[in-house]
């Protein structure tokens, strides 16, 4: 995915003075390293920055106002491409709006490479304005950080530059993928201003670059217990919460692996295995509903899991793996602890798509693996039947509709609390290869409008489902309005308010519920559509929706409203649908 030849055949570098061209190296350097995109907020001591990076011209530079909205619009991008995303800020209050996506960078494994800039030591800590400490400023979040040297026209500082840069790349995606942050102190001048005093030339640079190239991922194949595993038929395979770069790939892995061992298959919401139900004839979409029955859940104890992701959202697939005693192997290149259960766990530090090869084995069906399907398939039924008969706009809808409505390849990010618990509930098994995107790495409601945008900047027309306060978090995201290439279409479900808490026992205590949980903020989207110049409809029925999802505009920000009423979703996602 990364272009690896630059257009130009000369640097781009430019020798107006010492700042231009210590940035200017420093943009070449990150271009010929692989990165294609910056994101810059404006601001005075990043000038040298922003100038190198506005002028460069094979790397796209994106101007956004808010520096929050500016994160996540860089974290979303970082989430399509894999490919790490320059953010740039200027100096004090400023870089500190990059904290949450940087947290949720770290936590969901999402390279990106934050660029401060700041004033020169001897301005700090005499109250000198706009300067504030900005060592360490987000903690342990980053992936790497350091400061680097001020800028100098001499070769040997050049040459550290240029090596800090590498270094700095390959630590935003090898071995854990996340932020790293630079900060990057300028004195004066600021601004591009001819100085006489450069005594180097192009010529100086001839073969700085040549070997430069983007970090290659290590492959690290883990031998596998393919004999433990094969022993038994009381298997299940868990794909949770994941979003790979290869969906396709992603899931034949996985299909190959239930096919290999004859296990089923408990596919997350979030996971893509879902939108390749042709690849996997062991799929289980339906685990939550099937596992509230307590006689059933005993009844289905396996004698061990392989785990593909994080955990699945699902509470009562925790409480229910909170009773097992099963060995679990977990599949993790990151090194990171994805078992927040404590069980039996065995990490496998190698992608489930690294596996080179699987044990040539004769299908496997045994009554463990039948008697899943068979409660998969009357669930599957149930749900399928109450969403088909089912006028009213009722929230569950939303996500059960959309897997069998949207284009096939579209990206569809959806927003944290109500959403993607529809959408493990309620989505069902398809071919449509549907690629699901989240933050789910601290799972906050912030960037959710921004992170979308990102997501669908240059690529395919792409779908965001949120709720109406994740939406109105984020307002600031639209300010990109006309920057944004490509198109989005937002599904707003309005219930006015946190839905989420509805579903938690403190909706039990009216006297302070509504105010202080729910939240409700009685805005008019329709007037808020209009004020950013965006096209908005209201939708009113199930077949109006249906024709506005597929097909999807090419160009533009669009927002679709489906009002609902809170208490009554509520009701229907606290239906068992009860195996008869």
């Amino acid at each position: 995915m990364i272009d690896q030849k630059s257009k130009h055949c000369e640097p781009a570098l430019d020798f107006r003075n010492v700042n231009a061209l210590w940035s200017s190296i420093l943009v070449e350097t990150l271009r010929r390293l692989g990165v294609m995109t910056a994101v810059v907020c404006p601001g005075s001591r990043s000038s040298p920055l922003t100038v190198a990076f506005a002028k460069h011209p094979d790397l796209e530079a994106i101007p956004i106002l808010d520096e929050r909205s500016a994160a996540f619009f860089a974290l979303g991008r970082g989430k399509m491409t894999g490919i790490p995303v320059a953010l740039v800020c200027t100096s004090g209050t400023a870089g500190a709006n990059f904290y949450p996506a940087i947290i949720e960078a770290r936590e969901s494994g999402i390279p990106l490479l934050v660029l401060s800039a700041d004033r020169p030591p001897e301005m700090r800590h005499c109250h000198s304005g706009q300067t504030i400490d900005q060592q360490r400023l987000y903690g342990n979040y980053p992936t790497w950080q350091v400061e680097l040297a001020l800028p100098s026209a001499e070769m040997e500082g050049l040459r550290y530059l240029r090596q800090t840069l590498i270094h700095a790349t390959a630590r935003s995606r090898f071995p854990i993928p996340g932020a790293v942050h630079l900060n990057c102190p300028f004195r004066d001048p600021l601004a591009p201003i001819k100085q006489d005093s450069l005594q180097l030339t192009v010529s100086d640079f001839d073969g700085f670059f040549s070997h430069l190239k983007p970090p290659a991922s290590p492959r690290l194949e883990q031998p596998l217990p393919w004999e433990t595993w094969q022993s038994s038929h009381r298997g299940i395979i868990i794909a949770g919460v994941d979003q790979p770069l290869s969906p396709e790939q992603y899931a034949r892995a996985i299909a190959q692996l239930s096919n290999c061992l004859g296990w089923v298959v408990l596919a997350e919401g979030l996971s893509p295995v879902r939108n390749y139900a042709h690849l996997v004839p062991n799929l289980i979409s339906t685990y939550d509903f099937i596992l509230r029955d307590r006689g059933v859940a005993e009844s289905l104890i396996p004698e061990m899991v392989i785990q593909i992701g994080a955990f699945p959202t699902s509470k009562t697939l925790r409480q229910w793996f909170n009773q097992l005693s099963a060995q679990c192997w977990l599949f993790d290149d990151r090194g990171e602890n994805l078992d927040p259960i404590h069980q039996k766990t065995i990490p496998l530090q190698t992608k489930i798509t690294d596996i080179s090869s699987f044990p040539l084995a004769p299908p496997v069906s045994s009554s463990y693996q039948k008697q899943w399907l068979f409660f998969e398939e009357e669930k599957r039924d149930q749900i399928d039947h109450t969403c088909h008969q089912t006028s009213e706009l009722i929230e569950p809808k939303i996500a059960w509709l959309l897997s069998q409505t949207l284009p096939q390849n579209t990206p569809l990010f959806i927003a944290n609390s109500l959403p993607v618990r529809d959408v493990e509930w309620f989505w069902a098994p398809n071919q449509r290869q549907i690629y699901p995107l989240f933050n789910r790495g601290a799972n906050g409601i912030d960037g959710t409008l921004s992170t979308a945008l990102g997501i669908a900047h240059s690529q395919k027309s792409t779908v965001c489902l949120t709720g109406d306060l994740a939406l109105l978090h984020d307002t600031n995201g639209f300010l990109s309005h006309d920057k944004f290439q490509g198109h989005l279409t937002i599904i707003l479900v309005n219930n006015n308010g946190g839905g989420i808490f509805e579903m938690l026992p403190i909706a039990q205590f009216p006297d302070v519920f509504e105010d202080y949980f729910a939240t409700p903020q009685n805005i008019d989207f329709a007037t808020l559509a209009k004020t950013y110049g965006l096209e908005y409809q209201l939708i009113k029925n199930w077949e109006q929706l249906r024709t506005l999802l597929n097909p999807l505009p090419q160009q533009g920000i669009r927002l679709l409203e489906i009002q609902t009423d809170r208490r009554q979703s509520k009701q229907w996602r606290e239906n068992d649908y009860s195996i008869s």
